[in-house]
């Protein structure tokens, strides 16, 4: 099918472009920018007046909660979260039920996604059998299945001799590992940041050195293997400090931060909020702040939604028990933009806010994705970047509606996504 998309800001980071011109898509590929190609005739035409017109987002972690969490919520409620808020690539992590450390199981989660035909999704295998930290799984078998990198979710991996051993692995055949810095000796127990908030409350407090000594480590056994890292969700400005000082070392790592990081302190803890309960924990000012610099300076690669539903009843209990995770799948994007336009205005802090989430991302997976150059996967997102809305769980898709963000006014809202050329998601005007 042949689409033209009019009248729209055409924004692409990659490229990098930023022009008020048609884009035009044939058989699923971007055809051209501008002038129709020759003989082109629109089958569709999309009218983005007033709107940006921009590659997908790509997401680098997404819980889907399948296998064995449907209670939590289904493929079919987060896929379509997912393209409700400009997502049409997804990593998802390894931590279901079973854990993604078979083929088989990697196979199923694919075959499930690709027949929804909705946001493209990208399994990372376990990096252990069962997480458990003892046994590496066939990493081989599990890159033909689909996986694109390997990783150990939230689960401690203790045993420095199985992590260098999967080190060593990885780099023989130059697959990515992707590690959350967290010494889990320092952080057992841990619900909030260890600082002067936690200690008032009476929170058990997981302090920033299980952050930076978990780094230091991993710093010496990727000099020892060279192998290719990625570090999930930073929290902290020493964290920060540390990888910086890694990149300019020339160390072969990347890093994200997770969207909820971005904007949010240990602070918005409030009254014992179990909404504001995540993981890594919120931490202080300075470290938000020190996000901000790590995301302006390119030692932080990447945003994710760090997408974790939670059923309410887990949301319910008192901060300390309450289960930790957010969704974010729809907030990305608008949450995105805030942060963009913190230092600038109009297409440049649009075109800011979607280099973390679309072709730098989509690098970090080794993908040709998140672009809108010629002959590229025709996956977009279209969106209002002056619509207000404010974030209430009706206005959800995902089945999970936990969010630090409720009752926040947000803007920026994707009114259509594309996968390879076909309308995904259609926003209904009210």
């Amino acid at each position: 099918m042949n689409v033209q998309i009019k009248n729209g800001w055409v924004i692409d980071p990659s490229q990098p472009l930023c022009a008020q011109h048609d884009l035009y898509l044939a058989n699923g590929k971007i055809a051209a920018h501008g002038a129709a190609p020759a003989g082109f005739h629109a089958d569709l035409v999309i009218d983005a007046q007033g709107q940006v017109v921009a590659p997908g987002l790509v997401d680098l972690a997404a819980r889907l909660r399948e296998p064995g969490q449907e209670y939590r919520a289904t493929l079919e409620s987060e896929m379509q979260a997912a393209v409700a808020g400009g997502v049409t690539s997804l990593a998802c992590p390894p931590d279901t039920d079973p854990v993604l450390d078979e083929p088989g199981l990697v196979e199923m989660l694919k075959h499930r996604t690709q027949q929804l035909a909705q946001a493209q999704v990208y399994p990372v295998g376990a990096l252990t059998v069962g997480l458990q930290g003892k046994q590496l799984t066939e990493m081989a078998e599990l890159t033909e299945a689909g996986c694109k990198a390997f990783s150990h979710a939230d689960a401690p991996l203790g045993d420095l001799q199985v992590l260098q051993r999967a080190l060593q692995y990885a780099k023989t055949f130059d697959y990515p590992v992707w590690l959350r810095p967290q010494e889990a000796t320092l952080a057992h127990g841990g619900v909030a940041h260890a600082g002067a908030l936690a200690s008032r409350m009476g929170l058990s407090g997981i302090p920033v050195s299980a952050e930076t000594i978990a780094l230091h480590t991993l710093f010496e056994l990727i000099r020892q293997t060279q192998a290719r890292v990625h570090l999930c969700r930073l929290s902290s400005a020493a964290g920060i400090e540390l990888v910086r000082r890694a990149k300019a070392e020339g160390l072969p790592v990347t890093a994200d931060v997770g969207i909820h990081h971005v904007h949010l302190t240990d602070m918005d803890i409030g009254y014992f909020d179990p909404q504001a309960k995540l993981m890594p924990p919120l931490r202080e000012q300075r470290d938000r702040d020190a996000i901000h610099a790590g995301l302006r300076d390119g030692t932080i690669d990447a945003i994710c939604s760090d997408h974790t539903p939670v059923d309410d009843d887990q949301k319910a209990l008192p901060f300390g028990e309450a289960e930790a995770g957010a969704t974010g799948l729809e907030l990305l994007l608008p949450l995105s933009l805030k942060w963009g336009s913190q230092a600038q205005q109009g297409p440049a802090a649009w075109a800011t806010a979607l280099a973390p989430i679309t072709h730098q991302a989509a690098r970090i997976l080794g993908l040709p994705a998140g672009t809108l150059q010629l002959g590229a996967r025709a996956d977009i997102c279209i969106f209002d970047p002056h619509a207000s809305w404010t974030v209430q769980p009706s206005e959800l898709v995902s089945q999970g509606r936990n969010t630090p963000f409720l009752g926040y006014e947000l803007q920026g809202r994707v009114t259509h996504t594309l996968v390879e050329g076909r309308i995904v998601f259609q926003r209904k005007q009210h």
